[in-house]
This record gives structure tokens, sequence and C-alpha cells, in this order.
């Protein structure tokens, strides 16, 4: 791996067997993926898409069927690298009958946090989650906002280089979800790295720098956001007190000029991650067995291509 790699799986495979050891189901098939230091990741796709599987898998908590998963450098079996991990899911399951600073002190001895460390700093975060008037009644009270947030403050008591949030903006309000967002991009300046599931695709594409879309176990598509809700097809020019014109790129900026006009922007228009994410979903369903390849690797076309690019 290389020293800016904090995420790779080569190959990672998780089949499902019953009783008897047959196939049940396949949730992820030779996932080949690397998420790099500082970036935020998004991790995409419908339920039943191996998104929660490859969670499990970098965590420790699952085996793999076969393929390899590492985290810092490390295989991901060996539990020892989560203490550098903090970890949000879906569903936190906090004690109901503890308050927040109870609960923050309760995973920071998890950690072997010195008391002192551990006081000030679930102080720190429980202010900087804003819930700093509501610290001493039981999580039992909480809505399922404030429960997010609380469940957010013990995936950072540790001060965690890796983030593993799974659907972090969910019960929370457009002020509380903006209020996320924003600290997931903190997070980032903090050098932090986050890999991020959701739903919520107008978060992802507010945070996230690069994607990926599972289906039915296999990638479908991966890339920066940037790129893969880009039209390629379609050039857009945008400018102010100026009428459209047909000129080309090389004659744009004189024509606003001599007209009185400033180019606002000039590049592809692009659709949304929405947009994206169903129609490759839509093509998956329709081309079943067809998975992303690396450009390097790609030998017949993939659905996984970005719009525009050649396979």
């Amino acid at each position: 791996m290389a020293d800016d790699v904090v995420v790779e799986t080569r190959s990672l495979s998780k089949v499902y067997r019953d009783f008897w050891g047959r196939k049940k189901k396949t949730a992820l098939n030779a996932l080949d993926l690397k998420i790099h230091k500082g970036e935020i990741f998004g991790l995409l796709g419908p339920n039943g898409s191996g998104k929660t599987t490859t969670i499990k898998l970098l965590l420790g908590l699952l085996f793999p069927t076969s393929g390899d998963a590492f985290v810092f450098n490390e295989p991901a079996a060996k539990v020892e690298k989560n203490e550098r991990i903090g970890y949000l899911p879906e569903e936190s399951y906090l004690y109901r009958f503890l308050n927040a600073e109870e609960t923050l002190d309760f995973y920071g001895r998890l950690f072997k946090i010195d008391p002192d460390v551990r006081k000030k700093r679930a102080a720190e975060l429980i202010d900087r989650v804003g819930l700093s008037s509501d610290k001493k009644r039981i999580l039992k009270e909480y809505s399922k906002g404030m429960r997010q947030r609380i469940g957010l403050a013990q995936a950072l008591i540790n001060d965690p280089d890796l983030v593993i949030l799974d659907e972090p903006t969910s019960g929370l309000d457009p002020l509380g979800t903006r209020w996320m967002k924003d600290l997931i991009l903190d997070l980032k300046k903090q050098g932090k790295t986050v890999l991020m599931c959701s739903h919520r695709l107008e978060d992802v594409q507010d945070v996230c720098g690069r994607i990926a879309i599972l289906y039915n176990g296999d990638l479908q598509t991966l890339g920066k956001v940037s790129t893969l809700v880009e039209d390629a097809q379609r050039l857009e020019v945008r400018a102010s007190n100026v009428k459209e014109s047909p000129e080309l790129r090389a004659d744009l900026e004189a024509v606003f000029k001599k007209h009185g006009g400033t180019m606002e922007a000039l590049g592809h228009p692009a659709s949304t991650l929405e947009e994206l994410f169903l129609r490759v979903i839509e093509e998956s369903k329709a081309r079943p067995g067809r998975r992303y390849l690396p450009p390097e690797e790609a030998k017949v076309p993939v659905v996984g291509n970005a719009p525009g690019q050649k396979p």
C-alpha cells in the first residue's frame, strides 16, 4: 500500500451460505477500492448492494470469503487498528439510560483514554455537537436527531484518523443536516479520512470528492463526483449583460468584452448525483453481470465509465 492509502481492498468478496454450506447470497464480489488519506469518500448503493458488508469487513466484524482488506497498512482483521477508527452506525444503539457525559466517558474508557483527557474531550465534543444544554438528560429522552449528534460525538472521542459514517444525516432537520455536512468538511480540514454511506445523494454530492456505487455486490462505477456528473456531450456558457453568441471559446471573451459583458462560467453542465445513481442502477439491471474495471484493465465497454468517457 502507498503511504497515502488509508483503506484498500483487493478482490474482496463475501458470500453468505446456509446451514448446509450452499451459497445463499453474494454480498460482495471482488471489490477493488482505494481510499486516500484526507479525502471524503462516498460509498453508495441501494439496500442490499454490499455497503454495510464492506464496512463490517473493514472493521473486522466479518471475515472475507476471499480477497483482502487493509486499513492503515494492517489487515482489517487486526483489531488493534480500530483504535484509530471512529464509527457512526446507522442505528447507534447507545445505552438509553446514560446521559451524554456518561456516554462519552464510557466510550472513552473503552479506548483507555486518560481520565483528565477524557473529561476535557467529552466536554468539547458535547459542545461541538450542540448538546451542551441537554448533556444531563438521559438518551432515552433524546430525539432521533439528538441521538445522531451524540452518536457522532462517541465516534470522535478517540480522535480517530479514519471516520466511518453510515447515514450521518439520518433524522436531522435541514439545519442539522447543514451542520453535519459542515462538520464532515471540517474533519477533512483536520486531515482526517472520512468514509461515508448515505441514501441522501444531495448530501454526498455536497461533501464527497470521490464515490463508488455498488449494486448486487458489484462495483458499478468509481471516480470523482465532479467528473461522473458532468455532461460531456453538452457545452454551457454563462455570461451577464450579453446575449448568447455562437462563436467558439477562443472568441468568447473578446465578444463578451466588446458587448460590455463578462464571462462568468464556461464548461460542461453537470447533472445531479441522484441522476447518475439512478442511471447506473438502471443500466446494471439491464446488463446483469457487468462490472466496473479501472481504465487500464478494461478491455470491453463497461457500465461504470463516466458519461462521455471512452472505454
